[in-house]
């Protein structure tokens, strides 16, 4: 049987014996919490890389997003502003918060609720300079439904109009 010679301060105080079956207990139950480590750490490596930040574009006209950033635009789809391609499922529209304008590029069928002058959630990567590559488009669900994140950028920036 193993033999295990504890020391304290540099003095062997006794010979302590490892049996074979706890020796072998104890390093599956290390392996155990290793790989439980690990196992955690890619699962929130995994939720870092899919949580989507919200802006409004005002927050994106001023700066405070860095380009390459994945996120989430509320806004108004501004009137006029909705150009489609003829030949691929391209589309560019402008979100604005009565404020500040950002132009979206999609490529993908859009809701059939989207439509100029409505309000939309639009989740894509800011490419700088005012302009967002979306990868999807969100579109209100009734005549009063707003995002609650557009609803409060419109309101804060005092050109919210409940009756529209």
């Amino acid at each position: 049987m193993p033999r295990l010679k504890v020391r304290h301060l540099g003095r062997q105080i006794e010979e302590v014996s490892v049996h074979p079956l706890r020796k072998q207990r104890l390093i599956l139950i290390v392996a155990i919490l290793i790989a439980v480590a690990v196992a955690l750490g890619l699962v929130l490596w995994a939720m870092r890389q899919n949580m989507n930040h919200y802006a409004t574009p005002k927050q994106l006209a001023s700066g405070e997003v860095a380009a390459g950033q994945r996120l989430r635009v509320g806004g108004l789809v501004k009137t006029g502003s909705v150009e489609r391609s003829a030949d691929s499922l391209q589309v560019r529209f402008v979100i604005t918060d009565l404020v500040d304008n950002i132009s979206v590029n999609y490529e993908g069928i859009l809701p059939d609720l989207f439509r100029e002058g409505q309000g939309v959630v639009v989740t894509g990567v800011y490419q700088g300079d005012r302009h967002l590559k979306a990868s999807e488009v969100l579109a209100k669900h009734d005549e009063k439904y707003m995002p609650p994140e557009a609803y409060e950028a419109l309101k804060a920036s005092g050109k919210w109009r409940p009756d529209v």
